[in-house]
């Protein structure tokens, strides 16, 4: 029996028009997200989900799966990606959902993928053309299996598969015949977390470890100079916490030793969560890690996708950066792939006015930078309106546009491709006086998370959207999102920065500082040497922050700095802790 879908949806999203130069992106990544496809996942409401990506690159053009799609996505620029529709079960899949977790490996000119299953018999994907979705079985039978499975082929042509998604098993690896792809020997452990030492391994939202042992899978092997670095999701993928930790070692399947803090971590802002990912590199070298981002409203697993610059430091310490994670970023094609732009976020927590309100979906729910609350009008109709004030004349260089999911049709299981979003775009200096700033009125796309950035920046103070077409239910936004420069003062430096931890629990610390007036948020830069300060958390109108995610036998080192409309302070200078 066929099951494959042989249809390509030519779903391209970002700028308009179609395939234009976009030297800039912004998280989450507009995707044409599927909805879930499981009923009891979606007795909340029906809603977008996906989780668990990988990206690889083939040949210059970057190729996304990730969970329970129903195909995936390539694209040319990490910017317009085109959606390939297909299914990848066989009769004998055994398995209520398609390609979960997926592993997505490049051995030669070959692109493998296989889905995570605990039964037998999983079918293993072969193509040499995934742009024209011509995919055959490699392996028809493939019974060891796994879940959270990963392929890794290295520089010798030896192939590796690694698995694990538990919160009491580690996390194996063994190797497999090159060719017919039987397993050599039997599994290996690989490593098994580690709580009671690192402190952003706990389970729960507050890294509390309250009613469950924290959970560990994803595994993702990347090789560079002569090292292996595992990389692994944890503790949970509902929690800000959620994170990719890394262990290295000199072969690849072990003996490995743990980095004390996450690859990537992305506990404050808009986007939190930044576990179960994949590395890869672009077409110039530079090295990205994509993950996910929680959201877990109206089901546990309802999350999206970031991709975050990473990379490699002269002593071979794997990093990623989260800071600014969800603010625009230059793309591979620009001149300064995977830096921040320095444009701010203008309409934080800033007056809104709306055409209509829905229940307690209030209009400030759509500018409190949580992706988890939202503003929702009474319908979806044309001509529902939002409208934000950035308090002043202020230079827009980008808007980002994220619909939230409210009164979803109940026929919105799995993916769908007939589907797309229409609006207008204003802007005035005034409040009166309105002028087109983007004109999506007759687009075809599907644009759940759209972000446009300005070949030309304007001066304005208001920002208005007005729908013009929702593909299904109400006209609601989780983050209307305004970027550029507020035209005044960045803030002044941080002063009285003090981290306390105790002997009680060295996993743990209490940071406290001097407020400063003209700034709406605090960067947090923290590490275990004074020049690898590589995780960073933002703070959102607090001057405080519990810290849970420390290694407890390392000494730590912590700058901060303030940011506003117009910029970000100097960082303090870099305090130790032990």
């Amino acid at each position: 029996m066929n099951r494959f879908l042989p249809l390509v949806a030519l779903i391209v999203l970002g700028s308009y028009p179609l395939f234009s130069q976009q030297l800039t992106y912004c998280n989450p990544i507009n995707l044409d997200y599927g909805y879930t496809p499981i009923p009891n996942f979606s007795e909340w409401g029906r809603h977008r989900a996906t989780a668990d990506p990988v990206i690889v690159n083939y040949k210059g053009d970057y190729i996304l799966f990730s969970t329970n799609q129903w195909g995936y996505w390539t694209s040319p620029d990490m910017y317009n990606w085109t959606f390939h529709s297909r299914l990848f079960l066989n009769p004998w899949n055994k398995v209520y959902d398609e390609l979960c977790a997926p592993a997505v490996g490049v051995k030669g000119d070959t692109v493998l993928v296989m889905g995570s299953t605990y039964e037998k018999d999983f079918t293993i994907w072969m193509s040499t053309d995934p742009l024209a979705n011509k995919w055959e079985p490699l392996v028809e039978k493939f019974e060891i299996g796994g879940w959270d499975p990963d392929f890794f082929s290295d520089d010798d042509g030896r192939l590796y598969m690694y698995n694990g998604s538990s919160n009491r098993y580690p996390l194996y690896g063994i190797e497999l015949n090159s060719k017919t792809l039987d397993p050599i020997g039997t599994r290996k452990e690989m490593y098994l977390l580690e709580p009671w030492r690192y402190g952003w391994q706990r389970f729960g939202e507050h890294m509390d470890n309250s009613f469950l042992d924290p959970f560990m899978e994803g595994a993702h092997m990347t090789k560079h100079n002569g090292k292996y670095y595992l990389q692994y999701g944890a503790p949970g993928t509902e929690f800000s916490g959620y994170s990719d930790g890394v262990v290295v070692g000199d072969s690849p399947l072990g003996p490995f030793t743990p980095q004390s803090d996450p690859l990537s971590m992305k506990l404050g802002g808009f986007a939190r969560g930044a576990g179960h990912g994949a590395t890869y590199q672009d077409n110039k070298g530079n090295y990205w890690h994509v993950s996910t981002i929680m959201i877990s409203v109206k089901n546990t697993f309802e999350r999206r996708l970031g991709i975050w610059p990473a990379g490699f430091d002269q002593d071979d310490v794997m990093w990623s950066n989260t800071a600014f994670g969800d603010y625009p970023h230059y793309l591979p094609g620009a001149e300064k792939p995977g830096e921040f732009t320095g444009w701010m976020l203008l309409n934080y927590d800033k007056p809104m006015q709306v055409s209509s309100t829905l229940g307690n979906y209030t209009a400030n729910k759509a500018n409190d930078e949580d992706l988890k609350t939202y503003w929702s009008a009474s319908s979806g109709n044309e001509g529902e309106w939002i409208q934000s004030d950035l308090g002043k004349v202020s230079t827009v260089n980008a808007v980002q546009i994220n619909y939230a999911d409210q009164d979803v049709d109940q026929d919105r299981l799995g993916k769908r491709t007939d589907q797309f979003h229409q609006y207008i775009l204003k802007y005035s200096l005034d409040g009166k006086k309105w002028e087109v700033l983007v004109d999506k009125s007759d687009n075809k796309t599907d644009v759940p998370h759209d972000y446009v950035e300005l070949k030309n920046p304007v001066q304005a103070r208001f920002i208005r959207l007005e729908n013009v077409h929702m593909p299904t239910g109400k006209f609601a936004l989780s983050g209307f999102r305004v970027f550029g420069n507020g035209n005044g003062e960045k803030p002044k430096v941080v002063k009285d920065f003090v981290v306390l931890r105790t002997e009680k629990d060295k996993r743990s610390a209490f940071l406290k500082w001097r407020p400063v007036d003209n700034a709406y948020a605090y960067n947090i830069y923290y590490g275990t040497a004074p020049d690898k300060l590589y995780t960073a958390i933002m703070v959102l109108g607090n001057n405080e922050y519990w810290l849970k995610t420390m290694d407890r036998m390392k000494d730590y080192y912590f700058s901060i700095e303030a940011i506003n409309e117009n910029g970000v302070s100097t960082k303090t200078e870099v305090i130790k802790v032990q």
